[in-house]
């Protein structure tokens, strides 16, 4: 199933009709509804983009009051284009947007009711996971890289290994991202999810000419938990590509790099 749009006072973000169900709060967020100006305009949630610090604040509360969640609480990763997916607890709320991450993750993942789970994109992948049975959440940053490693895999075991989650329980949506009719890549990308997928990969790969290529990144990560035993009914997908709607969304490639960011975000409910 696709994601929805919501608006809540001005602030525009998407959820996954399959989470919302499950009780999980939410949302994936656009670069509407803030209060950031210039290149950063509006709702640019990247503390570390060198947007002005109070703007990024007062973006927050925003979000936070949309979503319904406490803005104390809010956990951040430094992330790294890796596969580290990192347990977090209420030791590390604030990390982020009022303390400094001591940590690189490109996941994280918590049972622990209140801890928001932040993590970034603006053409990479945010992905959200929910365990309605368990409690227990994820978030997962995944670029090309990322998805090479297989990184929300490596979210789904942590969640049975650490949490005794049960795979036909977990929920999964993929948001906004560059998507197949958009990213255009050289060989090595094919080949990163050729050498991680095999023969799998392939659908998700269209080759052009002079050695171009063009990868499904939403497809490939589905693939992914499809592999996990995460049930296809159980996996939400955007189908909104950032750089097909740069008056929506950040797009690194449509900025040159020149941008905010937007976020996805995940709590327990309840």
């Amino acid at each position: 199933m696709e994601l929805w749009d919501q608006s809540k006072n001005g602030v525009l973000f998407q959820t996954s009709p399959l989470l919302e169900r499950a009780g999980a709060v939410h949302g994936f967020t656009t670069r509407l509804g803030g209060v950031s100006e210039g290149i950063y305009a509006s709702l640019n949630l990247g503390a570390n983009r060198g947007d002005d610090p109070q703007r990024v604040r007062e973006n927050y509360r925003r979000v936070c009051e949309a979503l319904g969640v406490d803005r104390e609480k809010l956990v951040f990763s430094s992330q790294v284009h890796g596969d580290v997916v990192r347990p977090v607890t209420l030791a590390d709320a604030g990390k982020g947007l009022d303390r400094e991450v001591d940590y690189d993750a490109d996941g994280l993942v918590t049972d622990v009711p209140g801890l928001t789970l932040v993590v970034f994109g603006a053409d990479c992948l945010t992905i959200l996971l929910h365990d309605p049975e368990r409690q227990v959440i994820a978030a997962v940053h995944a670029g090309w890289r990322g998805t090479a490693l297989g990184i929300v895999a490596r979210a789904v075991n942590t969640m049975v290994r650490e949490y005794d989650c049960e795979t036909k329980n977990i929920l999964a949506a993929i948001g906004p991202g560059i998507s197949k009719c958009c990213f255009e890549v050289g060989l090595e990308v094919p080949q990163a999810m050729r050498d991680a997928l095999g023969e799998d990969a392939l659908p998700y790969i269209k080759e052009l000419e002079d050695e171009k290529y063009k990868v499904d990144l939403k497809g490939l990560n589905a693939l992914w938990l499809s592999r996990s035993d995460v049930m296809a009914t159980n996996i939400d997908i955007s189908p909104d590509c950032t750089l097909c709607s740069p008056e929506k969304y950040w797009s690194h490639r449509y900025t040159k790099g020149k941008r905010g960011s937007q976020a996805a975000l995940i709590a327990l409910g309840g």
